[in-house]
């Protein structure tokens, strides 16, 4: 994978086919986090319902410890993840401040004024414009 083009954006994990095999289960695991029975079931206990999952042992221990940065270099995918923000009662800014190591009005307040900047954030193949 890391022959892509695309690998060099910097704090960037670009989810392409690779990492959606890669994280296949773990994002079914998420999705079946969609069904009330199920998140009732994973929040009486989280262990025995990951054991249901053909997950890795590392997807498991990021998932207990809701390590997202983790999931994303482990084929996770946000949007699939997300339900377990969802299951946690959490928002997806609380959860995208913590993965962008801000306070969530600190994320807030960058994200109102545009976001990340550009410089230092894009491809080293692409020239600053």
């Amino acid at each position: 994978m890391s022959n892509k083009d695309y690998n060099d954006i910097p704090g960037t994990t670009i989810f392409d086919g690779d990492m959606a095999r890669k994280g296949y289960w773990v994002n079914q695991f998420c999705m079946s986090l969609v069904k009330p029975d199920n998140r009732a079931r994973f929040l009486a206990d989280e262990a025995t319902y990951l054991d249901e999952w053909q997950i890795t042992a590392e997807q498991r221990t990021a998932v207990l410890k809701r390590d997202y940065n983790t999931l994303l270099s482990l084929g996770g995918n946000v949007y699939f993840f997300s339900k377990l923000f969802f299951t946690d009662e959490k928002s997806f800014e609380a959860c995208a401040a913590q993965m962008a190591g801000m306070s969530q009005p600190d994320y807030r307040a960058m994200m109102i004024n545009g976001g990340r900047a550009v410089a230092g954030n894009r491809s080293t193949r692409v020239e600053d414009r």
